[in-house]
This record gives C-alpha cells, sequence and structure tokens, in this order.
C-alpha cells in the first residue's frame, strides 16, 4: 500500500491510501490508534471489524476509533484509494457526537458526506482555494450529524452475495452517466429485479437506484470545481435528464445549489461557514 501524507496540522493528519491488494492477497490486521474517517475514493474492499462486516465501494466511508481492530479484503477486485482524515482528540471533543458514533465500522455512500468527499479531493489536489484542513472539519461534522441516531440493520449474506452487490455496484458507477434502471442492474447480477433489490441493499446498505443517483452526484461534485463546464453540461454529462432535477437532488444532497458549491470550491468559505467548527 502506498500512503500520501497531504497535511498536518495540530487537529488532523489528511493521507491518500492507494491498495492494490486483490483476491490473492492475505488481509492482515490493523488497530486505530486515534479517531478517522477514510473516504472511499475509488474500488472496493471488504472490511471486518467489531461492528460487523462490510463492503465499501466508492462514496463509503470507514470510521476509525480508538483500539478497534480492523481487517481489510479484497476478495472481489484489486485495489482502491481512499482519503483519510486523522483527527485530534480536542478535534473530536470539538465535533461532540456520542462515542457510539465512532464504533459503527463504516457508512454506505450517503449524498451528504459523498459530495464532501469529492471537494476534499479537490482541495487535496490543489484546484480549491478551499484549505484541506477546512473541509476535513466540514466532512467531520457533517458525519457526525448524518449518522446520529442511525442504526445499521444487521444482515448476513453470503460470499457469493457481496460479490454480486459489490460487482453490481462498480458497474451502476462505469454506466451511471447512462439510462440504468433497476432491471438492467438485475441482470447484470442474474438476478430477479426482487431478489437484486434486496440483496443489494442487504450487502451495501442503499438501494441500486440511490447508489445510481449518489454515484452521479459524486461525478458532479468533481466537475462543478472545472469552471469550463457549464452547470446545465454537468446535469446531462453525469445523467440526469432534466438540469431542474440536478439542481433539486444537488440542493438536497449538499445543501446548496451547485452554482453555490462552485463557488465554495473557488474559495466562497462564508457559504459553508456554518459548518466549520470554530470553537
Amino acid at each position: 500500500m502506498d500512503a500520501t501524507t497531504l497535511l498536518t496540522s495540530q487537529s488532523m493528519i489528511v493521507s491518500e491510501f492507494r491498495c492494490d491488494a486483490g483476491p490473492d492477497d492475505t488481509p492482515f490486521a490493523e488497530c486505530r490508534t486515534g479517531h478517522s474517517i477514510a473516504y472511499v475514493r475509488s474500488g472496493s474492499f471488504g472490511c471486518h471489524c467489531r461492528a460487523g462486516f462490510f463492503e465499501l465501494v466508492a462514496g463509503s466511508m470507514l470510521v476509525g476509533a480508538p483500539g478497534e481492530e480492523y481487517t481489510c479484503t479484497h476478495e472481489h477486485v484489486s485495489g482502491d484509494v481512499c482519503l483519510s482524515f486523522f483527527l485530534s482528540a480536542d478535534m473530536v471533543d470539538a465535533l461532540g457526537g456520542r462515542r457510539e458514533i465512532w464504533q459503527v465500522g463504516a457508512t454506505p455512500p450517503l449524498p451528504e458526506l459523498m459530495v464532501l468527499g469529492e471537494l476534499a479531493q479537490t482541495a487535496a489536489d490543489g484546484n480549491s482555494d478551499i484549505g484541506l484542513d477546512e473541509v476535513g472539519q466540514i466532512l467531520a461534522g457533517r458525519f457526525i450529524d448524518v449518522v446520529s441516531g442511525r442504526a445499521r440493520k444487521p444482515a448476513t449474506p453470503t460470499a457469493r452475495d457481496r460479490r454480486r452487490a459489490v460487482e453490481a455496484a462498480l458497474w451502476i458507477d462505469d454506466n451511471s452517466h447512462a439510462e440504468v434502471d433497476l432491471e438492467q442492474a438485475a441482470k447484470q447480477a442474474g438476478l430477479s429485479p426482487f431478489h437484486f433489490l434486496r440483496l443489494f441493499s442487504s450487502v451495501l446498505g442503499v438501494t441500486p437506484h440511490q447508489y445510481l443517483l449518489r454515484s452521479r452526484l459524486r461525478h458532479a461534485a468533481r466537475l462543478l470545481t472545472d469552471d469550463d463546464i457549464a452547470v446545465t453540461d454537468v446535469a446531462y454529462d453525469v445523467g440526469f435528464g432534466d438540469l431542474s432535477n440536478f439542481v433539486r437532488t444537488f440542493h438536497r444532497a449538499a445543501g446548496v445549489s451547485p452554482t453555490k458549491f462552485r463557488q465554495a470550491s473557488r474559495g466562497g468559505r462564508r457559504i459553508f461557514a456554518e459548518r466549520l467548527v470554530l470553537n
């Protein structure tokens, strides 16, 4: 695994991890010494921890807590890229939130977190005037808000079921710019729409349609950081057939319009000011 430290401050360390492990590699356990959130940028991997077993795909987040042990696997595909934020104890105290929140293990692809994850990557790439530490605080704060009170439903899918769900998610993400419906995705997985819906939701925590919309939002968040692409073109390029639907869906996820999100990526700090930790 290649690790690159992007930022070191008193409140957090931000690193990019690129893993090329595959199904033939032996998993190994890691123990966290502090609190962390890792945004999955691409690829897929599984994770065994005290909270259970999770299949993570692009848009998911791996959540670390002090003393927790994690074993990551790559049963289905090779490689993944994560943007990880390691938070200081003071930062965690400032963010608030119950102890149990940091023991959830992982989150499914959630739109409220994905758009900020992509904004963080833009900052990490040096293409935004917003500081990476600023986005890290916003993302961590939004994580606390979203996960509070959210309970993960227990499920016991087989290894074959998990493989089908992950491969379907990768296919949906690759084709999210096109027309994709439940029947098409189910056919790719070799299942009936009814069983595919139950399987996909059980393994990944979101429905296929939710993942499709969130894949489009994730791609849109990246494109919006490029001033050369009109918002209308972004909407159609990522798969939305209607501009008003794109604006409405994006606003619901990000809390701001696509235009304001673009302004924020170019240095409009006041747009997300209420999300920053000021204590």
